[in-house]
């Protein structure tokens, strides 16, 4: 979130951020938007199911997310929701920007592992029931993109159309971790 903060000040843009929670670690609450509200930008957070209410009425008119992977062909996973809101911007018209760098190894989306996490995480919240006894959850940790739904990849070497993010290791790739 940083970059995209640096980039628009560079350009003298203003903007207002509105940061989904991400249940159940709630990161976009205790990270996201702490980060923003840190480099002094004007933050909301929203719950889960705020996402079209705030689409519709609060004048959002750009997605962006980092991605915990990039697939070659355009799929990417990101923390559990990411997807909902994808789809949520295109029924509103919104443009959808990921920000990251295609992992050399994973040429489509069957090569994105989803981590399954512990459902009690799900049914609880600092140890205080949120469910009756015996009612289930599942935790994915990841849900995965595709690309219909992406306007751009931002990477270090530019923008890139989703379908096309095999063409960013036609030149040399510069370690980052």
């Amino acid at each position: 979130m940083g970059t995209v903060i640096r980039a628009a000040r560079r350009q003298n843009k203003t903007f207002r951020a509105y940061c989904a929670e991400t249940r159940p670690y709630l990161q976009g609450a205790r990270l996201t938007s702490s980060c923003f509200a840190q480099m002094g930008i004007d933050t909301t957070v929203l719950t889960d199911n705020m996402i079209a209410y705030a689409m519709e009425r609060e004048g959002i008119d750009l997605f962006t997310s980092a991605a915990d992977s990039i697939a070659w062909d355009g799929h990417i996973a990101n923390k559990i929701g990411t997807f909902q809101i994808a789809i949520l911007a295109k029924c509103f018209g919104v443009p959808y920007y990921v920000t990251g760098i295609p992992d050399r190894e994973k040429r489509t989306k069957d090569d994105i592992v989803i981590e399954m996490r512990d459902p009690a995480q799900v049914l609880s919240y600092r140890g205080i029931p949120n469910t009756l006894p015996g009612v289930k959850a599942i935790y994915p940790s990841f849900d995965v993109v595709p690309p219909h739904l992406i306007s751009g990849v931002v990477t270090d070497k530019g923008v890139y159309v989703p379908y096309l993010l095999g063409n960013y290791f036609d030149s040399d790739v510069k370690p980052f971790y």
